[in-house]
């Protein structure tokens, strides 16, 4: 079976300016998680005008898509992702994302029959909040699937990027209201647990992995200047180079969390709402034949020097826990602008992204095509058999593999065992309501604070 690569190319070339005006107008109109409409609507309908057969709202999740062509035994997935940023749009390029697999499905369906191949393109919503690809993976959408392949823009080229780990959590501190300069006695300020947490979390910094970050941002800090705030909220993501590394960090994390309450008198709730992301394993062999095809259409990663920057998270990685898959970097030419920078929303939108859409599309569609012809690789895939390798965090010098990852806190020590677990087994999770891991009840220095309180009036 030879690789129809020249008849690729031609597709790819013929349909790059409708990809083009699909990555615009999704790039013009920033959707949140969940509720990227417009865009799945764009997707769901490019994918059907090149003939495959579409499902738009497939596992319960309004803008989650499915679209195939072909019916041979090897199935091949590709990842689309079309959420933003809040404020800042498409700063991270799911708009480059989405055109891109939606112009390699273009290319690939004419020939998915030729190539003994069934192509199924998956539309994952709330890539960057709320985990619609482990979502996907829990509801059944890559049952069947042998492989799945998606590529990112980036300012570098990195074939084998490390993803870390990561847990988005919700710290919720509780206190009593007060006139702050009347009655400031009859206050229990909310805000200083978020204070004090802060200053532990800082401190903890010092003896940390250097593949571990901590970081977030005040969601709820009050809401004048005179009452002492009653109701605060600290928003954290913790990450670490594995699902291993991450279940020994996040009770460290709790453990200053806790301590704000402790040290003011509030009641706490640490919670989280989003699906657990695994660190991504990429398949090896994927990879290389990717990296192949890549560096051929001109992207060449730099000479690595020093351990991997990480390049933030994905739940691809859940779907890497359960398939083989790559998740690559792609360069674009974004001014010196990164991921997350409103200089990179501008230039998602620029000539070199717009040719990205073309190479990246070129790339996924030539590298599925290489191992959908090539026997050994088809037959490792159709046997179910990845070539990838578990990262360990003794094992940082040289490109970790992982993938931002989040678990639910609950009896943190060992339920976070068993949402990885959860995880590893290819089964997402959607949490039914917040799970606290201290009382949202006063604790007992609270109620004595109050009880006193009440008597001297």
């Amino acid at each position: 079976m030879t690789t129809p690569r020249g008849a690729i190319r031609a597709a790819v070339e013929s349909r790059h300016a409708q990809a083009i005006a699909l990555s615009h107008r999704i790039h013009a109109s920033p959707e949140l998680g969940f509720a990227e409409r417009m865009a799945s609507s764009l997707i769901a309908a490019e994918l059907a005008a090149c003939g495959l057969d579409v499902t738009l709202g497939v596992c319960d999740l309004p803008t989650a898509l499915t679209a195939t062509a072909g019916s041979g035994p090897l199935t091949i997935a590709i990842c689309a992702e079309y959420d933003a940023l809040p404020d800042i749009g498409h700063a991270c390029g799911h708009n480059i994302i989405a055109a891109s697999a939606c112009l390699a499905a273009a290319a690939l369906a004419p020939v998915a029959a030729d190539l003994g191949i069934t192509l199924r393109v998956l539309g994952t919503p709330a890539e960057e909040s709320g985990g619609g690809k482990a979502l996907m993976l829990e509801r059944g959408a890559f049952g069947g699937v042998h492989a799945a392949l998606m590529a990112h823009p980036a300012a570098r080229d990195c074939f084998e990027p490390f993803y870390p780990a990561s847990s988005p959590l919700i710290a919720s501190y509780r206190g009593q209201a007060a006139h702050a300069a009347a009655w400031p006695e009859r206050g229990i300020n909310a805000a200083d647990a978020i204070t004090v947490a802060q200053v532990g979390i800082g401190l903890l910094r010092q003896h940390i992995l250097g593949t571990d970050r901590i970081h977030g941002f005040v969601s709820r800090g009050g809401s004048a200047a005179n009452i002492v705030p009653d109701h605060t909220e600290l928003t954290l993501t913790v990450r670490s180079a594995t699902l291993d590394g991450l279940q020994s960090l996040l009770p460290r994390v709790e453990a200053c969390l806790r301590a704000g309450a402790m040290a003011t008198g509030c009641s706490a709730e640490i919670r989280q709402a989003a699906p657990v992301y695994a660190h991504v394993r990429h398949d090896a062999e994927l990879a290389a034949a990717f990296a192949a095809n890549a560096r051929m259409l001109g992207h060449v990663p730099p000479v690595q020097e020093g351990p991997e920057r990480a390049a933030g998270s994905t739940d691809m990685g859940n779907v890497s826990q359960v398939i083989p898959a790559i998740h690559p970097l792609m360069k674009i030419d974004s001014a010196g602008a990164v991921n997350h920078q409103p200089g990179f929303a501008a230039a998602c939108a620029g000539p070199d992204a717009d040719r990205l859409v073309a190479s990246a599309a070129l790339a996924l569609a030539w590298t599925i095509a290489d191992v959908a012809t090539d026997p050994e690789h088809r037959a490792r895939l159709l046997a179910g058999q990845a070539s990838s390798a578990e990262p360990t965090d003794r094992d940082l010098r040289r490109p970790a593999r992982a993938v931002l990852g989040c678990c639910i806190v609950r009896e943190l020590r060992h339920h976070t065992s068993e949402v990885i677990a959860r995880v590893r087994r290819g089964a997402g999770y959607v949490p039914q309501r917040p799970h606290p891991v201290t009382s949202a009840e006063p604790n007992p220095l609270t109620r004595a604070l109050l009880e006193e309180r009440e008597s001297e009036r």
